[in-house]
């Protein structure tokens, strides 16, 4: 009897949990456009995201872990952005 005790393989999932992060956080981002009215949040906070999105797809075979860790930063960004 083989039991295996290997936990997930995030250099396999990583990406696609990272993804489902950025969508997740895409959220934050478009509720900001809408209830916060000024200039940043209508037009610099999406373009940051898109920025962040369009990273996430360039390295989501090259570069697995970081792109599990771009929601994060995507979150941290938009809180910082919440403060000011």
């Amino acid at each position: 009897m083989s039991t295996s005790t290997r936990g997930p393989d995030l250099r396999r999932s990583g990406p696609f949990i990272g993804m489902a992060g950025m969508a997740t956080t895409f959220f934050l981002y478009a509720w900001s456009a809408f209830a916060v009215r000024d200039v940043v949040s209508l037009v610099v906070l999406p373009l940051v995201w898109l920025v962040l999105f369009v990273l996430a797809a360039a390295w989501f075979t090259s570069h697995p872990y970081r792109v599990l860790a771009l929601p994060f930063l995507a979150a941290a960004v938009w809180f910082g952005a919440m403060l000011t």
